[in-house]
């Protein structure tokens, strides 16, 4: 599950433990990348996201640790039908507790707690321009937008924490600077104490449930018989699978490849 549309916020990022506790305004746009991309890797934080595009809204309560080289993370979401999240390095477990189904799936892809990172590579195709400081979710946060340099991508203002790095808020600007799409923290606990057995505990409790191991399977565009005509410059393809289409129903499955420029994700 992501909290974003096909086109993903180039949702997050981690501050290196050794760093300062205050950093300055961003004045190197890599760093300022780095720092973030470190942020939310190594960090502990959990808070509830809330995302909102064409008008509607949901919200999700969301954890990340970090223990060693391992990563654990929960998603709950808080409207619509019930399910929850659990991950445990690239192992998923997806699970509506109340028709008692389970997907199982083993995956790479981008973190699910939290906002997506930028690479550094996206400075290539966006100017990174600082905009002060905010609050937002009660933390003092540094703000910069970053503008596309042609007309094939939408510009993106993003809000780091000014004490970690991490990414609070990312918003997606039309041509006339109007918010197109909002990704956020209301209320964010960061560096709390690691609590993998949040997580763990759930993934070994499925006794009852209706088990779908659904496993993507890698494979090339070209294999499938797809070629892409052209392209968009700054794209590259990030990846390429066979999935279920949809996550109870197995038996179906879809071409999913996922380009990236950077900053933004898009799924086709």
């Amino acid at each position: 599950m992501r909290f974003t549309p096909l086109r993903w916020l180039p949702l997050a990022a981690l501050l290196a433990l050794s760093m300062p506790a205050q950093a300055a305004e961003p004045t190197d746009a890599r760093a300022w990348i780095a720092r973030m991309q470190e942020a939310a890797v190594l960090r502990n934080y959990r808070g509830t996201m809330i995302v909102t595009a064409g008008g509607a809204a949901s919200s999700s309560k969301v954890a990340h640790y970090s223990v060693g080289t391992q990563t654990f993370e929960r998603v709950e979401t808080l409207d619509g039908q019930q399910h929850r999240v659990y991950r445990h390095n690239d192992v998923v477990h997806t699970v509506w507790p109340q028709s008692r189904e389970a997907v199982v799936e083993r995956r790479g892809l981008p973190r699910l707690a939290g906002l997506d990172a930028v690479e550094p590579r996206a400075l290539e195709q966006y100017e990174l321009l600082p905009q002060g400081l905010q609050r937002i979710a009660g933390r003092e946060a540094q703000v910069v937008l970053l503008k596309p340099r042609d007309a094939l991508r939408f510009a993106q203002r993003l809000w780091s924490d000014r004490a970690s790095g991490l990414m609070l808020r990312a918003d997606v600007l039309g041509a006339r600077g109007e918010v197109l799409e909002s990704s956020a923290f209301s209320e964010v606990e960061i560096d709390i104490k690691p609590q993998p057995e949040t997580v763990l505990q759930p993934m070994n409790q499925l006794d009852g449930y209706r088990v779908v191991r659904a496993t993507p399977l890698a494979t090339r565009l070209e294999a499938e018989g797809w070629t892409l005509n052209g392209g968009v410059a700054g794209f590259a393809l990030k990846s390429c699978h066979m999935r279920p289409l949809v996550a109870r129903a197995a038996s179906a499955t879809v071409l999913q490849a996922v380009y990236s420029d950077g900053l933004t994700h898009v799924s086709l």
